[in-house]
């Protein structure tokens, strides 16, 4: 077999950078979960001393930490002085979770899928399903976290003008139904949007349902399967409201077959 040493080099160098980014990813998660991102906003350059007083940390962990943070080209450094900063455009990505630019969530997307390779890596031996429980919980929090941007930012003022009538319908009123509705994310900003309208969730994840019940508004209905739901509140059917929904959306589901 021939081979293209060009060609090599390149897959080589792709599959590299590619590595490199997997292996930078947990240190993003780091970073959010303790709240680095979050302590270096707004506070201009920082000493790993300065950044892990304020973030009640170790100090040479921080300090190895921001290293590999000015590697990726996340954090600015100031080889003379010492100092780290975050940039503003990085404080939008990685600090501010009302950025529509936010992103760890779905670095948590990521991480969560590791747990379910070998469920996964079985499902193509047998052609089955893979469980929701095969998934670590980052996945379920990482969905939440990173549709919540995307919701809140676009749904309402972007995506659902661009659909023929369907604003002026859920402004008069309509049954709605959000199929692998999760944390109900997506619900929640509707039925605020649209206060005429019935919305109704469905999710295989029974933790989800459970955050989706906790943080839902009165006119939300949401069951943990779409066979036998039943009324949670106010004499909501979801099972009635699905079948006679006028809309059916499925937004940032998983196909587990």
């Amino acid at each position: 077999m021939a081979v293209n040493e060009a060609k090599l080099r390149a897959l080589l160098s792709r599959l590299l950078y590619d590595l490199a980014a997997a292996q930078s990813a947990p240190l993003v998660l780091i970073g959010d979960r303790l709240g680095l991102y979050r302590a270096m906003a707004g506070s201009g350059p920082l000493t790993p001393a300065d950044l892990a007083l304020r973030a009640g940390l170790d100090e040479s962990y921080v300090a190895e930490w921001l290293i590999g943070q000015a590697a990726a080209g996340y954090v600015t450094c100031n080889a003379e002085h010492g100092t780290f900063e975050l940039p503003a455009e990085a404080v939008l990505a990685l600090a501010d979770e009302t950025s529509p630019h936010f992103i760890p969530g779905a670095f948590q997307i990521a991480a969560g899928l590791v747990p379910a390779t070998e469920a996964v890596a079985s499902a193509f031996r047998t052609g089955g399903g893979v469980s929701p429980a095969a998934y670590g919980p980052d996945l379920w929090e990482g969905m939440d976290r990173a549709s919540r941007v995307r919701a809140r930012a676009s749904l309402v003022p972007n995506w659902l003008p661009s659909l023929d009538g369907v604003t002026a319908r859920l402004e008069s009123g309509a049954p709605v139904a959000d199929v692998g509705c999760g944390r109900g994310v997506a619900l929640i900003v509707l039925a605020n949007a649209y206060p005429r309208s019935r919305f109704a969730g469905f999710d295989p994840d029974g933790a989800s349902i459970e955050h989706a019940r906790a943080g839902q508004p009165q006119r939300i209905a949401v069951a943990a399967n779409n066979h036998n739901a039943r009324a949670l509140n106010h004499g909501n059917d979801p099972g009635r409201i699905v079948h006679c929904a006028e809309y059916r959306a499925a937004m940032s589901v998983m196909n587990s077959r």
